[in-house]
């Protein structure tokens, strides 16, 4: 009986960082039985499936999702998933060898829990510089601490929300974030290629909350974060906080839980000017950083097509 089901949704991916993903959930001491792995192949360029080894794996497949795009890789994965439980796994994530174990127990004694999620720590081959921790959280990097924290709708979205990466979702609260997918109701628009926007995890965490149900934060889930040294350049990171800061205002907008309101588009550049010299971004890495993603900010804001309060 399969009872969680591993969903891996990639893109062109490292294969060295893709491997040590694998040996880690080969490592599992849940039931192998129990559990499913599912590797969707979002529309690779360059094939990857005959790389690499899941025949240890009897519950083990690899899918292809032609329609590019995070969120499609996640649909997929969604709808063939046979598990109650669902963890998406991102392809340079390793699980600590009791994760899928202690998931299952956690739901198993709370029945009103929609997701959980935990700890994400980072796995450096080399040594980062001391800026980069205020810009973990842009890395899917966190560590709340060793209390449980467990949270319901507030109207608001909560700081302790489970991240995408080693996010444990129940399969039948999904109704309404698949509905919104399938039948284009969504304009959260996730990883596609180049693009560094996101905010699919928190939909779907949001459409949880909105369903009744609550989310939380479980130190005993605990899984290591590969940070390959190219993310941590200041252009990579001021592009993705910009790009991001950026989805964050359409999906609180959609959500109709954003606390800005819309600015006018002729006030961009005049914004983008007095930011430039309140951050000083030519200064360092740490500013440059601030300045794009208030740049993100300004951009979304004058998008709007509405003030959703």
């Amino acid at each position: 009986m399969i009872k969680i089901s591993v969903v891996i949704s990639t893109f062109n991916p490292n294969m060295q960082r893709l491997n040590q993903t694998l040996v880690g959930l080969k490592n599992q001491t849940f039931i192998i039985y129990n559990w499913e792995l599912l590797i969707i192949d979002n529309n690779s360029d360059n094939p990857f499936t005959d790389r690499i080894d899941i025949s240890w794996h009897p519950n083990g497949k690899i899918t292809k999702e032609p329609k590019a795009g995070l969120t499609y890789a996640r649909l997929k994965g969604f709808q063939e998933s046979q598990g109650n439980l669902i963890i998406m796994v991102d392809d340079d994530n390793i699980l600590s060898t009791d994760y899928l174990a202690n998931a299952y127990s956690i739901f198993e004694n709370d029945s009103k829990l929609g997701a959980i999620g935990g700890k994400s720590l980072p796995l450096f081959d080399f040594e980062p510089p001391s800026w980069l921790k205020n810009f973990y959280g842009n890395l899917a990097l966190r560590d709340l601490g060793e209390e449980i924290i467990i949270e319901k709708w507030q109207n608001c979205y909560p700081e302790s929300a489970p991240i995408g990466a080693g996010m444990v979702i129940k399969k039948s609260t999904l109704g309404n974030y698949i509905d919104k997918v399938t039948n284009k109701k969504s304009i959260i628009k996730d990883r596609t290629g180049k693009s560094l926007s996101s905010g699919g995890d928190n939909d779907i965490i949001l459409e949880i909350l909105k369903a009744g149900l609550k989310v939380g934060y479980f130190p005993s889930l605990t899984l290591k974060h590969i940070i390959p040294l190219e993310r941590t350049t200041k252009t990579y990171l001021g592009r993705l906080n910009k790009d991001s800061t950026r989805s964050w205002i359409v999906l609180l907008n959609e959500h109709k839980i954003n606390p800005w309101y819309k600015i006018s588009r002729w006030s961009v550049p005049l914004r983008k000017i007095k930011a430039w010299f309140i951050y000083r971004p030519w200064s360092n890495e740490s500013n440059f950083i601030r300045f794009c993603g208030a740049c993100g900010l300004y951009d979304a804001l004058s998008e709007l097509k509405s003030n959703k309060k």
